[in-house]
C-alpha cells in the first residue's frame, strides 16, 4: 500500500516568535512528519521539539558532524536537536533544514521520534545531525510544539506538519 501524505498546517513567522506549535491534530492518521527550516534570534543554534506541551519524559540521542569530525550525546528532559536552527552569529538571512517522523504518534505506547537536520554557515561551518528521541508516555499527540535552544525564531522560519496514511 502506498503512504500518502496530507498536510495537516504551515506556519510561516512574519515576525520574530518564542515558539511553533501545531495544536488540535486530528488522530485519523498512521504517522506524522514535520519539515521545518528555522533561524534563531540568538547565538544558538539548536532547537527542541515537544509534545502536548510536556517538557517531561523526553530524551534523545544525537550524533552530529561538521565535517571534520563527528560528535555524539544523550539528552534527558529535551529531544534536542543539534543544528535544529540556524543563529544570528551566521551568514544573515540563512536557515536550516530539518524533517522529524513521528511514527504511530496516536497509539497507546511510548512515541518515538527521528529527525535529520543540516545548517551552514556561507561555506564556514556546515553541520549534519541525526536524532534518535522518545516521549516516554502513552498518550497521543495533539500538539507539536518546536522550540529555539535560547531566543525566539525569527521573521520567515517555516513549519509544516503532515499526516501520513498508510492506505
Amino acid at each position: 500500500m502506498a503512504n500518502t501524505f496530507t498536510l495537516i498546517e504551515a506556519q510561516t513567522l512574519t515576525t520574530t516568535t518564542a515558539s511553533i506549535t501545531f495544536s488540535s491534530i486530528p488522530a485519523t492518521f498512521t504517522d506524522l512528519c514535520l519539515v521545518f527550516s528555522v533561524r534563531g534570534s540568538a547565538a544558538d543554534n539548536g532547537a527542541t521539539i515537544r509534545f502536548n506541551g510536556s517538557a517531561s519524559n523526553l530524551s534523545a540521542r544525537n550524533i552530529f558532524g561538521d565535517g571534520a569530525s563527528a560528535t555524539s550525546n544523550t539528552s534527558s528532559g529535551s529531544i534536542f536537536i543539534y543544528g535544529g536552527q540556524n543563529s544570528t552569529s551566521w551568514t544573515a538571512n540563512t536557515f536550516n533544514n530539518a524533517q522529524a517522523y513521528i511514527p504511530n504518534y496516536a497509539g497507546s505506547n511510548y512515541k518515538s521520534v527521528s529527525v535529520d537536520a543540516v545548517n551552514e554557515n556561507n561555506g564556514t561551518d556546515a553541520y549534519m545531525s541525526f536524532t534518535a528521541g522518545l516521549w516516554s508516555d502513552a498518550s497521543a499527540i495533539t500538539s507539536v510544539t518546536i522550540l529555539p535552544g535560547s531566543g525566539s525564531f525569527v521573521q520567515y522560519s517555516s513549519a509544516y506538519l503532515y499526516g501520513i496514511k498508510n492506505s
